[in-house]
């Protein structure tokens, strides 16, 4: 299934300089080389490189997902990857949630997942989503409605857990 390319909302600082992220929700096949080269890019920087975690990022999973890029000031600041229900949970999900290191602290992340929410309740209708989550983040989650469902694992050698947000 193809979707076009939209935004999902933008915004604009005082004499028209955009400092909020422009967001970019597209499906793997619409996708410029040059986005997902930046994309790949940014997740082994995140990833691989900031967290020392070696593993298998290109999954087989992109092409089953929508990306979703927060663009600032003409540089991929954050992204993640949405799923619908029955790919990675049965019910609708995102991962590789990940803010560019210069853009933590900013508020960002609170706001790429509220769009990665939006961005599925958009694309395939109001419903619960379900997330596995660095351990370390729960609370980020909690902010915006999940809830620890009891289910931990180790992934990568890092701490996971199950978390969910009913619709």
């Amino acid at each position: 299934m193809t979707f076009k390319l939209w935004s999902i909302g933008t915004g604009h600082a005082a004499h028209g300089a955009s400092t909020a992220p422009v967001w970019r929700l597209m499906a793997f096949e619409d996708l410029r080389v040059a986005e997902l080269y930046e994309a790949l890019r940014l997740r082994s920087e995140v990833f691989v490189v900031e967290q020392q975690c070696i593993f298998h990022d290109m999954d087989g999973a992109d092409p089953k997902a929508m990306h979703l890029l927060g663009v600032q000031r003409g540089e991929l600041q954050a992204y993640a990857r949405c799923f619908e229900a029955g790919v990675k949970f049965p019910e609708a999900s995102f991962g590789r949630v990940l803010t560019r290191s210069s853009a933590r602290g900013t508020g960002l992340g609170h706001a790429l997942v509220d769009q990665a929410i939006s961005a599925i309740t958009q694309v395939w209708g109001p419903q619960a989503i379900r997330i596995g989550a660095q351990m370390q983040l729960a609370g980020f989650y909690a902010k915006h409605g999940f809830e620890d469902t009891g289910t931990h694992y180790l992934e990568d050698g890092i701490p996971h857990l199950e978390m969910l947000r009913l619709a």
